[in-house]
Parts: structure tokens; sequence; C-alpha cells
């Protein structure tokens, strides 16, 4: 990591444009909230990360101190210094170089961050060459140098024309933000201090600014819901990319949806709709088609289709059928085939799970732990009273309700109403004819 770049990330805005009353920074983008992807490619490049808040500060903070140490976090004073020049005020860079990025730019990648240290002018400015830059404004050049930048309300006709916008990202010596934040004025329309206001009075004392030519894809910034889902598309290509050139088989990509979180091991196979979520390691394992892994550990095992993991499940050796639900259980070398419910329960070796077989885990107040042991066959349409524990080599009857809290080894348990038959009761209750 190099230890000569400082790099701010603004994210003090409040994003009214998303319609939420979540800080904008906070919405995810598979799995995590953008400011994470933000503070991802910065740290793989400075020890010296600072990132300024302001809206909901309190809970931009604690989501991400999950994901990173060592963060520097600035308050900007928004009442009394508003806006893009004022979120700099307070900061204090470590070294002499420092890259501003913003929080809603999610899609900025390390390599990206990079270029702007390839140029050593008094200060890098990021551009982007649009087809049609109506809207935007202009960034006017001239023998590779940025002269000034043009909103288009004030533009001539001969700089509409222009169709360099600007992208929102700069690079400054520490001594030109040193030098030109403390001239900023909020005299404008919107009262406002604007780090773009920084430029305009450095040309005027002829510093060095050069432009820097960026992808529009990597610069986009998130201003919407629309925006989000577009930006998540994105960043989902790339995971999913990412993990196929590690090997991983995927069966019609773009169905499958794979969060930031999840990592996998060996050759594992997905099939088309699967959903894979949180912090899930999948390894070695076959997971058929659209099933739903949360916040889960699939070891040498297949899954589904159409079965649902939930957090906190650790699958090793094992398969798991259509329509089989398992909750925060461990499950070693089972099979549970199909439609069943397999709560807060830890499943030893050998053990066969019928269909319609439900861990009864939760008495209205409290959840309770049901453990089985190895080798126990468990027949179709049984109910497991948690809390029990059943010992290996155990056979439970098709359709049994198991309530006592200790079964013993190499019994069969059973349970079950005599069956009675009532002779013509189909043609009394329906009548004659029917």
């Amino acid at each position: 990591m190099p230890h000569s770049l400082s790099i701010v990330i603004l994210a003090a805005g409040k994003g009214s444009r998303m319609k939420s009353p979540k800080a904008k920074v906070l919405h995810e983008i598979c799995g995590r909230e953008m400011l994470y992807y933000s503070i991802k490619a910065a740290r793989a490049l400075s020890d010296d990360v600072i990132v300024v808040v302001a809206h909901q500060k309190e809970a931009v903070l604690t989501a991400m101190e999950r994901y990173f140490e060592g963060l520097t976090f600035v308050i900007q004073d928004t009442e009394n210094f508003p806006g893009t020049g004022g979120a700099m005020m307070g900061v204090k860079p470590k070294h002499d170089n420092v890259l501003v990025l913003n929080g809603d730019m999610p899609l900025i990648t390390e390599h990206s961050v990079s270029e702007f240290m390839k140029c050593d002018s008094d200060i890098v400015m990021s551009v982007i060459e649009l087809l049609d830059s109506s809207g935007y404004g202009r960034v006017v050049i001239e023998e590779g140098h940025v002269l000034r930048i043009v909103e288009e309300k004030d533009a001539s006709d001969a700089e509409k024309a222009i169709l360099t916008v600007n992208a929102g990202v700069y690079a400054f010596k520490k001594h030109v933000l040193e030098t030109y934040l403390p001239k900023l004025s909020n005299a404008n329309a919107q009262s406002e201090y604007y780090l773009t206001d920084v430029i305009a009075l450095a040309r005027n004392d002829r510093l060095e600014i050069s432009p820097l030519i960026v992808e529009e894809i990597e610069f986009k910034g998130v201003n919407s819901k629309f925006d989000l889902s577009n930006a998540e598309m994105i960043m989902m290509d790339r995971i999913r990319r990412e993990w196929m050139e590690c090997g991983v088989i995927m069966q019609l990509p773009q169905t499958i949806y794979i969060e930031e979180g999840v990592r996998f091991e060996g050759e594992c196979f997905i099939e088309n709709g699967a959903r894979l979520c949180g912090d899930t390691l999948i390894s070695h394992s076959h997971i058929k088609a659209h099933s739903v892994i949360e916040q889960s550990i699939i070891r040498n095992s297949d899954i589904g289709p159409m079965a649902h993991i939930r957090p906190l499940s650790v699958i090793d050796g094992t398969h798991i059928g259509n329509f089989v639900e398992v909750k925060k259980s461990t499950l070693t070398k089972v099979k549970a085939g199909h439609l069943s419910y397999l709560g807060d329960a830890t499943i030893d070796e050998g053990t066969n799970i019928g269909a319609g077989t439900i861990t009864c885990n939760y008495d209205g107040r409290y959840k309770y732990q049901t453990i089985i042991g190895k080798n126990v066959f468990i027949g179709s349409d049984s109910q497991l009273v948690a809390p029990l524990t059943i010992s290996d080599n155990v056979m439970i009857a098709a359709g049994t309700t198991v309530t006592s809290g200790n079964i013993e080894s190499d019994v069969l348990v059973l349970s079950r109403t005599p069956l009675k038959k009532i002779p013509g009761f189909f043609t009394k209750f329906f009548g004659k004819g029917a």
C-alpha cells in the first residue's frame, strides 16, 4: 500500500433525490452500502482515508466500522460551511497528494483511482467525454490544460459544443488546498462553498491543472433509485465475472444474484436463478436452480432446486433437496430430500430426513435446539418437538410426533392413532347420487 497519498471521501449529503429517509451513501448495492465500495478502492491505495460525514453521521460511522478499521471520520459543519468546499475545510490530510472522491460513486475502482497519481500537476481534474454533454458543466481544455469550468447556463454557443464535462473527482497537492480553501466564498445562489472554486482560483494564479479523461461507467454517481438499480447491475456483472474467471461455473449467469460478501472455493456449480447473500462461503458445491443461500457455509454439498438455506447454517457433505428450508443449523453428511424445515438443529452423519419432517423449535416465546445423532432414519411427516436429543441409530416412524426430551440409541419411535373406518359415511354426508 502506498503511503504518499491521502484520500478524502465526501459522504455528508442527504441525497434528497433518492426519496428515502435513509442517507444516500447507505443505500445498498449487492449487499453492501454504496460508500463501502468507495472506501474499499481507497484503502487499496492509501493508509490515510478520511470520510466526511454529516447527515445521519452515526449510522454512517456504525455501518462502515463493521468493515474497516483505521478510518478517519470528519464531521462537516453543514450549517456554517455547506457544500463540497465546506466539506474539505475540516480535513487535515497527512500526505502531500490528496485525492477527493465521492461516496455516491460505488463503481470506482482501484485502477481508476491510481491513474490520478501518474500526473504531477498541482491539480488533476477528472473529465468525461460525452456524445451529448447537454445539461452538464463544460470543461474548457487547451493544450492539455484545464482553463475553466463553465456552467451550461453561462456557456457560449462554442462552449456548449464542448463534449468534455466534469466527473467530480480531483487530485490536489496539499498546499493548493491549504492556500485556496480559506479563500472560498459562499456568495452564490445556493450559499454554499464549492470545491470547484478552488480550481478557478488556482487557474487565476497560473497553477498547472491537468485533465484526466475517465470512463463514465466508473465515475457514474448514484442520485436516484433508478441510478441505484443500474449501478447494481454493473457491480453484479463484475462480481459474477470475477468468480467465473476464478473457476466457478454459472449457468445463465445473468439470472444469478451474488452479493459482495459471498466467497467461493474450488470448482462450484451455480445454476440459474440462484440467490447468494451475505457473508456466505460456497466450497466445492452445487447450488441448483432458484435456491437461496443466506450468510451460511456450504461445503461439498448439493442444494436444491428451490431450497432455502437461512443465516448461520453450516452444510457439509450433505444433500438438500427441493423445498427444504434450513435455519441456523449444522448438517454433516445428511440427506434431506424434500419438503422439510430444519431450524436450530445439529444433525450428524448418515442421518436421513424424510419428506415433510419439521423441527418444532419455537414455543411462541423461546427457541430450542434439536440434536440428532448418527445414522438416524426419520420417516416422512414427522414432527420433532424441541428441546430434543435423538441418539445414534434410531428410527422414527412416518407420521410420528416426538416430544420426549431424550431418545436413547437403537430404538424405534412410533406414535400413531388407530385407523378408523366408518361404513356408509360418504353417502350419508353428501347424500345419494353425490
